[in-house]
């Protein structure tokens, strides 16, 4: 029922910087706390960074420093901008959303279909 689609990946040389962007569309719904993932290939899939509704950030100790994220509740958006981007942050990025219908009493976890960075040295 809600979308989640990111955008901003791609090729990037070390040291520099991407911004990624999730939007969440949809109807009769509200987004609780947002997050990004990441996979590497051969690697299982790891936080990189949260944040609240209220605007609490959590980040991997990994990215702490270089990457920052931010939502605009107005627009169902949440953002990770990525600075001084190292060979080893390349992985497929995903969206992840807390999402709680109108009506229902629970919320459910939804996923993006992931962008890809790609940090050359």
């Amino acid at each position: 029922q809600v979308q989640l689609v990111e955008s901003g990946g791609g090729l990037v040389q070390a040291g520099g910087s991407l911004r990624l962007s999730c939007a969440a569309s949809g109807r009769r719904f509200s987004i609780n706390a947002m997050g990004w993932y990441r996979q590497a290939p051969g690697k299982q899939r790891e936080l990189v960074a949260t944040i609240t509704s209220g605007g609490g950030t959590n980040y991997a100790d990994s990215v702490k420093g270089r990457f920052t994220i931010s939502r605009d509740n107005a627009k169902n958006t949440v953002y990770l901008q990525m600075n001084s981007l190292k060979p080893e942050d390349t992985a497929v990025y995903y969206c992840n959303a807390e999402i709680l219908y109108f009506g229902s009493m629970s919320s459910v976890s939804g996923w993006g279909q992931g962008t890809q960075v790609t940090v050359s040295s």
